[in-house]
């Protein structure tokens, strides 16, 4: 699913030492001008299991037999790896000659390939800094479809997100170096920007799907509060991802995009569903975790399928209120 302060600016002819062919290559949308508007708070709810789920993506078909499956994966390793050795070819050039300077066939040819095969991967030659965002999409969504009924919406999608992390997380130097790149260079930035939209609108398209978003009768803020809480995500993960990539890839990103998402899901978690009418759904499953206390011990019950970062926020409760 993104670059510069505000909105990142993309990186130009004298950018840092880029990582030679086969790096993998993540994205960083910064977010657009402005605080977004103030909201306000809804009534709590607990999100219940039997809500619609959405539909299942087109791409997402029936299990093929094996050889067709291994040949298929084959096939997709090779096409990311040819668009891997592009990428690179690509953001060398750029720091070496400057992004205007670098046409497409010097791309093609210094990756060892025909300019026809630059244009079977790619569509120009800023969208050749961005190999993995497909393949990203692609597994986030997986996270959505196999997410278990149990589990609150908004955890699936802040589950989801963490696939983008991941990409940029693997390679840190190659991310870095990409982020400087795509804040000195607007065309560069603006590319991205329109590669993350698409995080945005699957993960909308996610929480709308268990909630009738053309129910818009007074009182039902469902719809608004999906929209609003996608977004949320979105910019809490570029939070975290400029500040580390601004840290040149040093920290424990993992964590510190945990601590994000509680904040997230501590402002929109209790909010989505508060428009349902009050009896109309059935009781909601147990919390995941709950905690008791007997004279100096502290003592947690947890579900076996809980969140690891739900049962540690319910302890770290329960510890300050004692």
């Amino acid at each position: 699913m993104p670059a510069a302060e505000g909105r990142p600016t993309a990186a130009g002819p004298a950018g840092p030492a880029v990582p030679g062919p086969g790096a993998g290559w993540g994205g960083l949308l910064d977010p657009p001008g402005g605080p977004p508007p103030q909201a306000r708070s809804p009534a709590p709810m607990q999100y219940v299991h039997t809500m619609s789920q959405p539909a299942r993506s087109p791409r997402v078909s029936a299990a093929p037999d094996a050889p067709e499956s291994a040949a298929g994966t084959r096939a997709a390793a090779q096409r990311l790896k040819m668009r891997r050795e592009l990428a690179a070819a690509a953001m060398e050039l750029f720091a070496t000659k400057g992004y205007e300077a670098t046409t497409v066939d010097e791309i093609a040819g210094a990756a060892g390939v025909a300019r026809r095969t630059f244009f079977r991967h790619f569509r120009s030659k800023e969208e050749a800094i961005f190999p993995d965002h497909d393949d990203t999409l692609v597994r986030a969504e997986a996270v959505l479809n196999a997410a278990p009924a149990h589990e609150h919406p908004l955890d699936t999608v802040c589950r989801g997100i963490k696939e983008v992390m991941k990409m940029y997380a693997a390679k840190p130097a190659v991310s870095v170096a990409r982020y400087k790149l795509t804040r000195e260079v607007p065309t560069l930035r603006e590319a991205e920007i329109a590669s993350v939209a698409r995080y945005e609108r699957l993960f909308t398209r996610y929480l709308l799907g268990h909630f009738d978003e053309r129910d818009h009768h007074v009182g039902n803020d469902d719809p608004l509060l999906a929209e609003v809480a996608a977004s949320a995500v979105v910019t809490a993960h570029n939070h975290v991802l400029r500040r580390w990539l601004r840290a040149d890839g040093q920290g424990d990103v993992e964590a510190q995009l945990d601590h994000a998402f509680a904040i997230v899901r501590d402002t929109f978690g209790t909010g989505i569903g508060a428009g349902r009418i009050a009896g109309t759904e059935p009781a909601s499953p147990p919390p995941a975790a709950s905690v008791s206390t007997e004279g100096e011990v502290l003592v947690a019950v947890a579900r076996t399928d809980a969140p690891l970062d739900e049962v540690m926020r319910t302890i770290q409760q329960a510890l300050k209120d004692r």
